[in-house]
């Protein structure tokens, strides 16, 4: 049994990664939601803001496997319409969040025989996407820290790797998916003609973590349906 901290673990793909990886681990759970199904998973669960909270009021496990950090934004306008501070807040979230997590627990992660990070980005990071220009700009700094941790930390054997979604099914894109023609829509425009659901990425989610992705790092895998690289 590994222990495993999920950040972001209240919603979306961060709780099916939880509820997923709870099956067969010990997983550390923080999140600023809580909700009466993430209380119900078998996990050690924390509520706090990770910009806001200090980490150090947590006691995590002397060694740590796996450190999944999923908290994410999405902020869709018009480049003239974005502001300073629009910017400011995705890179909080999606970048510093994930920096000032992984500097706090990496004492835990070196102890580990094979420790490995799960950073999300986005496939947007890889198109050019009309009105995504701050959460593209926030997630292709994930996808730089990715590589670069991953090279740095390759000699203590912690793997960094990054999945990159595509529009995905959860509490944070339900304004994208309101309506049937809505779903319908954004589905068509992916080759395999849906939209991702979050269990798609808990299930890479739990891959990357495990033996099996023992030789994978720094590495960003689209989970998109095809969007990133099949035109049609």
């Amino acid at each position: 049994m590994k222990n495993i901290v999920i950040i972001g673990c209240g919603q979306g793909i961060g709780f099916a990664a939880a509820k997923i990886l709870s099956e067969n681990h010990h997983v550390i759970g923080i999140s600023r939601s809580k909700n009466s199904e993430v209380q119900n998973l078998n996990i050690d669960f924390h509520q706090m803001d990770i910009l806001l909270g200090n980490l150090d009021e947590i006691t995590f496990p002397e060694v740590i496997d796996g450190l999944v950090y999923a908290p994410g934004s999405i902020n869709l306008k018009p480049f003239n319409r974005l502001s300073l501070d629009d910017f400011k807040n995705d890179f909080e979230i999606n970048v510093l969040g994930a920096v000032k997590t992984i500097q706090k627990l990496l004492p835990n992660l070196k102890k580990s025989e094979s420790a490995s990070v799960v950073l999300y980005s986005s496939v947007a990071s890889k198109l050019g996407m009309p009105f995504h220009a701050s959460i593209s700009a926030s997630k292709s700094a994930v996808e730089g820290l990715t590589k670069s941790l991953a090279g740095e930390l390759s000699a203590q054997k912690i793997r960094v790797n990054c999945i990159a979604p595509s529009l995905t099914d959860t509490n944070l894109a339900s304004q994208l998916l309101s309506t049937p023609e809505k779903r319908e829509a954004s589905g068509k425009r992916h080759p395999l003609q849906r939209v991702g659901t979050a269990d798609e990425m808990a299930n890479m989610t739990e891959f990357l973590l495990s033996g099996n992705a023992s030789w994978i790092t720094g590495q960003i895998i689209g989970i998109d349906g095809g969007m990133g690289s099949v035109k049609l």
